[in-house]
C-alpha cells in the first residue's frame, strides 16, 4: 500500500511540481499519495483447480528432482561447497520471513519474493538465482505444484539433504500471478529508516528494521556492531512474526548452521541494478556482478564474508560450539562491513573454503549471531541448546515448520500426506461440530427470542461485526467461527466496546441456555443476532441469509498473546482509529477491506450501512450522517454528497487531519472522519456512492448491504474444522 501519506482529495497540499513525472503512465505517477484501490480489485487464485492438480502429484518423484538440483553444481552459478542447500534454505527463509503477525501479510503462502518490490530488496540479493535453479523442476511439474509450495518443499529438501529431519510439509499455497499490495514502510530508499520513533519504537504493522531487510541489520542497529542492542531489535522483529525467544534462537542457530555469507567486494561498487531495475537482457534477474568472474569465490551478496562452521552443509551443533568456544573481536569484511572473528587468531584453518579445497579460514560470525550469547535471555536458551543438541533439533524443526506454514491457516487447509496430523496452537484450532447444525424452525424461534430480548439492534450488529471483522485472508485467521470475540483478549479491545459486547454476549448465553431445541453454538447466535438486527433495522424489507454450523473455541486453545495480534490499529468500517495508527484512515480502511476480501462496491455499501445503523463504538456520532440512526437506509450517501453541506477540517494533535465538521449555513450538522469523506473525495469510491445516493437506490442499497453482510458473516466459517478436538479444550 502507500507510505506515510495523505491524499485522496481531502484538502491537503498538492504534490509539489518538482515531484511530478516528466512522462506519466498512471495516476500514481502524478499523485504518489493518491488512494490506491488496487487491493480491492484483485482476483482470487484458482484454489480449487490447484487442489485437483496437486492431488495427482507424486511427492517422492518431486523430492528426488529437487535433490538432484541441490547437489548438481551449475557453471553459470557455482554451488558453495558443491551444494545449493544453504542458498535454497536462505531463499525460503527470506520468503517466509516476511510474515508479520500484526496483519498476517507476507510469508510463504503468497510467494511475494517472486515480485517487486520484495524480489529487489537488498536482503534478497542473488535469491533470484536460487529460483532460476528451481525453474527446471517447476517447468516439469507445471500447475501440479505452485511456486510457493515448491519453494517451501525445496527448503525442506535442502535441510533433509544436509542431514536434518524436518517436521513435515503441507501444500495448499495457490499459484499467485500478481503481487499483493502491501505497505512495507514509509521509506523511499532501500535501507532507509523512517519507521522508528522515540527509542526504536517500530511502526505497526512493520516487523523489519529497515526497508529492504527481512529482519534486522546483521551488522547491528543502523550498522552499529553492538550485540546487546542488536538483541533488542531481533526480539522485537521476531515477536512481530509470532516467534518467542526459544523459537528465535532455534531459527538463527539452526539456519546459520549452514552456508556462508558473501562479500568478496563492495556491493555498491560492483553490483548492477536489482531485478526490478535491470534491463530486459537479464530476463528478470539482477545484481549483475562486475567483480572479476562475478560468481563462485567472487560472489557478492550482503557484503559480509565468511562461514560459521567447519561443516556448512551438514547438520550438527558446531554453530553453538563456535559461538561459545571463542572470544570475538569486531572486524571489517573485504567490503568494509562490520563482522566478528575469533580473538588472537584462534579458529584459523578450521573452516573450509567454499570453492578451493586447498584453502581454509577462521569462522566468521555476525553481530546478530553474538546477540545469542550476550543477551541474557537468549544466552540461557543458547547454552541449553549447546548442552542438549537434541533440544535444538526439536525446536528448530518445530520453529521451521511454523515459519514456513504460519500463514497457511488452520490445519484443514493443509494438503498432502507429509502434513502433521495433530493441530498446533498457532493454527487456531476450533472443535468440530458434535451434531447437525440447528434446523430452520429452531433458527426462526431463536431469531424471535433475540429480537424480543431487549437488545438494541445496533449492539447486535456491532457484536456480530466484532466477531466477523477479525478475519484476514492474508493468513486465514479470525472470523466468526469459534466465537473468540467473547474470550481474552478480544473481549477487552477498545474497538469492541467491551461493556456493550459482554452485555450482548451474556444475554445471548441466557437465550442459549434456556433454549430447549437443538443445541446451538454461541458463535452461531452472535451471527444470527446480527442478521436479525439488520432485518429489523431495514423494516423487514430485506431478508439476510443465515448459515449455521459454527462451533465455540475455548480459552485453553486461545493464546491471548497470539490473538492479540489480531487487534486492529484502526477499523474504518466502525470509524475507529486507535492511538497507534499512523497512516491516514482511508488508507487503513482499504487495507482492512482487502484483508476481508471485499471489493470496492462491498466496502462502500458496508460503510454506508454501518454508519446508518449507528455502528460506531461507544455510541459516537462520528460519521453517522442520518437523522434516524439505527434504521438501515442510504442516508449516509445522500447526506455525504449533499452540495449544501460544507466541510471543514478540525486540526488534531501533531497536525493530523482526521476529523471534519459538516456545516449547513451557520449550523454544524455532522462530524465525520477521513474514512467517511473519502467516499465523496475519491472518484472511484464516489462513483459507487452516487449509485447508492440516488433517489431510486433504496431497494438496491438494502439488497447489496444484505449480500455483503452475509459474505462478512461467513468469512472463515469453515476454517479450523480439522475434524479433531481443539487442542486443550475440555469436551
Amino acid at each position: 500500500m502507500e507510505g506515510q501519506a495523505n491524499g485522496g482529495g481531502l484538502g491537503l497540499p498538492p504534490t509539489p511540481p518538482d515531484r511530478r513525472p516528466r512522462a506519466s503512465s498512471s495516476n500514481r505517477d502524478w499523485w504518489p499519495d493518491h488512494l490506491d484501490l488496487t487491493a480491492l480489485r484483485r482476483q482470487p487464485p484458482d484454489t480449487e483447480g490447484y487442489a485437483q492438480a496437486f492431488a495427482t502429484l507424486d511427492l517422492d518423484a518431486l523430492a528426488a528432482d529437487i535433490d538432484a538440483v541441490l547437489t548438481t553444481s551449475q557453471d553459470w552459478w557455482p554451488a558453495d561447497f558443491g551444494h545449493y542447500g544453504p542458498l535454497v534454505l536462505r531463499m525460503v527463509w527470506h520468503c517466509a520471513g516476511t510474515y508479520r503477525a500484526q496483519d498476517g501479510r507476507g510469508g510463504a503462502r503468497a510467494g511475494l519474493q517472486r515480485f517487486a518490490p520484495v524480489d529487489s530488496w537488498p536482503d534478497n540479493r542473488n535469491l533470484d538465482k536460487a529460483r532460476r535453479l528451481l525453474w527446471p523442476v517447476k517447468k516439469k511439474y507445471g500447475r501440479s505444484i505452485s511456486w510457493p509450495d515448491l519453494m517451501v518443499l525445496a527448503g525442506n529438501r535442502a535441510l533433509e539433504s544436509m542431514g536434518f529431519t524436518t517436521a513435515g510439509f503441507a501444500g495448499g499455497r495457490p499459484e499467485v500471478l500478481e503481487p499483493e499490495p502491501v505497505y512495507w514502510g514509509p521509506e523511499r530508499a532501500w535501507l532507509g529508516d523512517q519507521r522508528h520513533t522515540n527509542v526504536r519504537d517500530l511502526e505497526n504493522p512493520l516487523a523489519a528494521d529497515q526497508l529492504g531487510l527481512i529482519y534486522v541489520n546483521p551488522e547491528g542497529p543502523n550498522t552499529v556492531p553492538d550485540p546487546v542492542m542488536s538483541a533488542r531489535d531481533i526480539r522485537r522483529s521476531f515477536a512481530r512474526m509470532g516467534m518467542d525467544d526459544e523459537e528465535t534462537v532455534a531459527l538463527i542457530a539452526g539456519g546459520h548452521s549452514f552456508g556462508k555469507t558473501h562479500g568478496a567486494a563492495d556491493p555498491e561498487k560492483h553490483l548492477g541494478p536489482e531485478p526490478a531495475a535491470a534491463g530486459p537482457e537479464n530476463r528478470g534477474t539482477g545484481w549483475r556482478n562486475r567483480y572479476r568472474t562475478g560468481k563462485g569465490e567472487d560472489t557478492i551478496t550482503s557484503g559480509l564474508e565468511g562461514t560459521w562452521t567447519a561443516t556448512p552443509t551438514t547438520w550438527d551443533n558446531s554453530y553453538l560450539e563456535n559461538l561459545f568456544r571463542f572470544e570475538w573481536d569486531v572486524a571489517l569484511s573485504p567490503a568494509g562491513l562490520w563482522q566478528w572473528i575469533p580473538r588472537a587468531g584462534e579458529g584459523a584453518g578450521t573452516v573450509p573454503d567454499a570453492h578451493d579445497p586447498g584453502r581454509t579460514h577462521a569462522p566468521t560470525f555476525l553481530t546478530t549471531d553474538l546477540a545469542l550469547r550476550f543477551d541474557p535471555a537468549y544466552e540461557r536458551v543458547s547454552r541449553r541448546f549447546l548442552e542438549h543438541p537434541d533440544q535444538l533439533a526439536d525446536s528448530f524443526a518445530r520453529a521451521w515448520f511454523k515459519l514456513t506454514h504460519l500463514d497457511l491457516g488452520p490445519a484443514e487447509n493443509y494438503w498432502g500426506p507429509l502434513a502433521p496430523r495433530d493441530p498446533l496452537p498457532w493454527q487456531d484450532p476450533v472443535p468440530p461440530a458434535e451434531a447437525a447444525p440447528v434446523g430452520a424452525e429452531d433458527v426462526a424461534e431463536l431469531r424471535r427470542r433475540i429480537l424480543d430480548s431487549g437488545l438494541l439492534a445496533t449492539d447486535l450488529v456491532l457484536t456480530a461485526w466484532a466477531s466477523a471483522a477479525t478475519f484476514r485472508d492474508s493468513d486465514r485467521r479470525g472470523g466468526t467461527n469459534g466465537a473468540r470475540v467473547r474470550l481474552e483478549p478480544q473481549r477487552d479491545w477498545a474497538v469492541n466496546d467491551p461493556q456493550m459486547l459482554m452485555d450482548v454476549v451474556r444475554t445471548l448465553e441466557e437465550i442459549r441456555e434456556s433454549f430447549s431445541g437443538d443445541p446451538v453454538s454461541l458463535a452461531d447466535l452472535i451471527v444470527l443476532g446480527g442478521c436479525a438486527a439488520v432485518e429489523k433495522a431495514s423494516g423487514f424489507r430485506v431478508r439476510v441469509p443465515f448459515t449455521p454450523g459454527r462451533t465455540d473455541a475455548c480459552a485453553q486453545s486461545t493464546d491471548p498473546v497470539w490473538f492479540g495480534w489480531l487487534e486492529p490499529v484502526a477499523d474504518g468500517f466502525r470509524n475507529y482509529r486507535g492511538p497507534h495508527a499512523r497512516r491516514p484512515s482511508e488508507h487503513l480502511l482499504v487495507d482492512r477491506a482487502s484483508l476481508l476480501t471485499l471489493n470496492v462496491a462491498e466496502t462502500t455499501v458496508l460503510v454506508g450501512g454501518l454508519r446508518a445503523l449507528g455502528a460506531v463504538p461507544g455510541g459516537s456520532s462520528l460519521g453517522v450522517l442520518t437523522g434516524t440512526p439505527g434504521v438501515l437506509s442510504n442516508d449516509f450517501f445522500v447526506n455525504l454528497l449533499d452540495n449544501d453541506t460544507q466541510w471543514t477540517m478540525v486540526p488534531g494533535r501533531g497536525g493530523t487531519e482526521e476529523t471534519f465538521e459538516g456545516w449547513v449555513g451557520s449550523r454544524r450538522r455532522w462530524t465525520a472522519s477521513r474514512a467517511d469523506l473519502v467516499f465523496a473525495a475519491n472518484p472511484e469510491l464516489r462513483a459507487v456512492a452516487e449509485t447508492y445516493a440516488s433517489d431510486d437506490a433504496g431497494e438496491r442499497f438494502l439488497r447489496d448491504f444484505a449480500a455483503a453482510w452475509d459474505k462478512m458473516m461467513n468469512l472463515g466459517r469453515n476454517l479450523g474444522r480439522s475434524g479433531r478436538p481443539a487442542s486443550g479444550c475440555e469436551r
